[in-house]
């Protein structure tokens, strides 16, 4: 008797996935976090962990003013505006580009001229540039320097794709580090910086993770400390054949990544003795499966 599959359902209403599922380039940020605390545990005491656990209220970027049922419509809450400015905004002013010094919320559209408080118009600028400007359109302000002009348009209009990637991935990662079995804390993103301005520390990434959590020591001493800077580099291509320009095979890529134990993306140094290129050379290796690789000294 033949199967009865006239009536089957569609896949896609046929398959279940996890509720801890995420996208794999959200998937990616968890294990490489995760990849470097193993990596840290090998060579390090460390004796617990402190995760930043923020979250970005996107609801209320958009409209500041919203409250009561149109607020309860929406998704998270729990930021200011003005941090998320900050951290779009680098920092600095987006007139002058300064830095260190008290920032103010400007409208790019004056208000007065019909400009809305929603994040898009919303920019920071010093005092000097606030008032320099004050109602007058971006384009009169800016008309002898169209290259900042469009680039304030830009990035007015550019969203925080890596805020809404910490939303999404923030418990999923705390359950992921809980079960290292090593102590856990988590702080906010206002602790953090009490913490960093206490201790009168410049605004970086890697100073903020210094500064997380109540465990934060009451004075870090940070001179001379070059922090290690890491780069995802994925683990290669699962492409085997590579075709041309027409879309036809050209070559074959083998399927091990590996050869005499390095693999591409290390960092290597290179010492060679005679010849053309003489000397010592320090870059990352792209490996070929023969006893020669090669070797990008720009890192």
């Amino acid at each position: 008797m033949s199967r009865k599959t006239r009536y089957r359902k569609a896949r896609f209403l046929n398959r279940k996935r996890k509720s801890s599922w995420l996208p794999p380039s959200l998937q990616s940020r968890i294990e490489n976090i995760l990849t470097w605390v193993n990596r840290l545990r090998c060579v390090c005491p460390i004796g617990a962990i402190s995760q930043e656990l923020v979250k970005f209220d996107l609801q209320k970027l958009e409209q500041p003013e919203i409250q009561g049922v149109d607020y309860q419509r929406g998704e998270l809450f729990g930021f200011e505006i003005k941090q998320y400015l900050l951290v779009k905004w680098q920092h600095q002013c987006a007139y002058c580009g300064v830095k260190g010094v008290p920032l103010q919320i400007e409208h790019i559209v004056a208000k007065s001229c019909g400009g809305t408080n929603r994040v898009s118009n919303l920019a920071l600028a010093c005092q000097k540039c606030n008032q320099a400007k004050g109602n007058q359109s971006i384009a009169k302000f800016l008309k002898k320097k169209p290259q900042l002009l469009n680039h304030i348009l830009a990035q007015a209009k550019k969203p925080l794709v890596d805020a809404t990637a910490v939303n999404a991935t923030r418990w999923e990662l705390y359950r992921r580090l809980q079960q290292t079995d090593l102590p856990m804390e988590v702080g906010s993103g206002g602790r953090t910086k009490w913490n960093r301005v206490n201790q009168g520390i410049d605004k970086s990434h890697w100073a903020d993770s210094l500064c997380v959590g109540v465990s934060t020591p009451e004075r870090i001493i940070i001179k001379n400390i070059k922090p290690l800077l890491i780069t995802a580099k994925g683990h290669g291509t699962r492409q085997r054949c590579r075709p041309d320009k027409f879309g036809f095979p050209k070559a074959h890529a083998p399927s091990l990544k590996y050869f005499q134990g390095f693999t591409t993306g290390d960092i290597v140094k290179a010492h060679i003795p005679t010849g053309k290129f003489a000397g010592t050379y320090t870059g990352r290796i792209a490996i070929r499966f023969r006893p020669n690789f090669v070797l990008q000294t720009k890192l």
